[in-house]
């Protein structure tokens, strides 16, 4: 019966990687518009390199033994991880990546802490700037002050601090871009904390210009006015937290701090996502409402502008060799999602 049922997995990824494949010839063409798979899916977007999908489910499947379970079937995370090491075998065989994005809570610490010596993905970074590979950390932590991000990238940043004094890299190319894609910090040697702030000015890409101050402040303006309607319809013991470029809820300080439900912040997200939908600055301003664990926050722009400053920031890097690693990639609540096209 396994064996069975491994086949017919392994013919349906076989499959999807054909017509993953067929997408990609007529992108090239430009004419993707008519590919089968668009006609199959059409909410499907750009595929920047080939899937793997058969053998990264072979692999996959010697680990998990999913064509071995008799009543559960393949599930959402089965098929996430399938999709992970296709990705990823894809990019190692082509030799082509150039830029690793990160996301920060619940990918490289746990949500609320912080990036601490011992992590075991700080050795795993280390060796990529070792080879060259530029790394940018893509979070919706927005803070102005470069302590407050050392505060949170602590072990990463001394660890980099002590490779280049012991000559293990040399000019490693290490950003951080907070607020999605709001601000932005350097790895500097010399500066305090090891981060360099860099003005926006500088690095703001030319479709942000466009961006006006009085329909940003407009937008976070309607953001609240939602924000506060959820907390007075469910009873949320919640406090606004307004800033320059964000908006959103946070539990009441103090005693019996509350923690929300996942219904209720998924709920806050997606009734603030359609006011902010159908409001006039939500259609001048490009926005992200998402759910971050026990908040819900606004803010300016998403992970798409921050992956997409990252690349230009750092010499124009394509899509094809850039890789962004996340927690967040469903449509509802999620700000890992919409950084697919980028």
């Amino acid at each position: 019966m396994a064996t069975a049922a491994h086949r017919r997995y392994a013919e349906i990824m076989h499959d999807v990687e054909e017509l993953i494949n067929d997408h990609i010839t007529q992108q090239k063409r430009g004419t993707h518009e008519r590919s089968k798979l668009k006609l199959l899916v059409p909410s499907v977007g750009v595929f920047f390199t080939p899937l793997f999908l058969e053998e990264a489910f072979n692999f996959q499947d010697e680990r998990r033994r999913i064509s071995s379970r008799r009543f559960v079937p393949p599930s959402f995370n089965d098929i996430r991880l399938i999709l992970n090491s296709a990705q990823l075998l894809s990019l190692v065989r082509n030799e082509s990546i150039r830029l690793v994005t990160f996301d920060g809570d619940v990918t490289l610490y746990d949500d609320g802490e912080s990036l601490s010596d011992e992590n075991p993905v700080i050795p795993r970074i280390l060796r990529l700037l070792h080879q060259g590979t530029h790394i940018g950390i893509v979070t919706a932590a927005g803070y102005t002050d470069a302590s407050r991000y050392y505060e949170r990238l602590h072990g990463l940043l001394d660890a980099v601090a002590n490779a280049i004094t012991d000559k293990e890299v040399e000019d490693p190319k290490l950003i951080v871009l907070g607020g999605e894609s709001n601000y932005l910090f350097e790895f500097d040697f010399h500066a305090e904390n090891f981060l360099k702030f860099v003005p926006r000015k500088t690095w703001m890409l030319d479709e942000m210009r466009e961006w006006q101050e009085e329909d940003i402040q407009s937008l976070l303006d309607v953001a609240e006015g939602a924000l506060r309607e959820c907390i007075n319809n469910m009873q949320l013991s919640a406090e606004i937290l307004r800033k320059d470029r964000a908006v959103g809820i946070i539990p009441v300080t103090g005693p019996g701090k509350q923690k929300f439900t996942r219904e209720q912040l998924e709920e806050t997200v997606l009734v603030t996502q359609q006011v902010l939908d159908l409001s006039s600055p939500g259609k001048k301003v490009p926005f992200c409402a998402f759910n971050g664990g026990n908040d819900v926050f606004v803010d300016i722009g998403d992970k798409s502008w921050g992956v997409l400053s990252c690349q230009r920031y750092l010499g124009g890097i394509e899509g094809s060799k850039t890789l962004h690693v996340g927690d967040q990639f469903l449509s509802a609540g999620a700000n890992d999602f919409k950084q697919r096209g980028e």
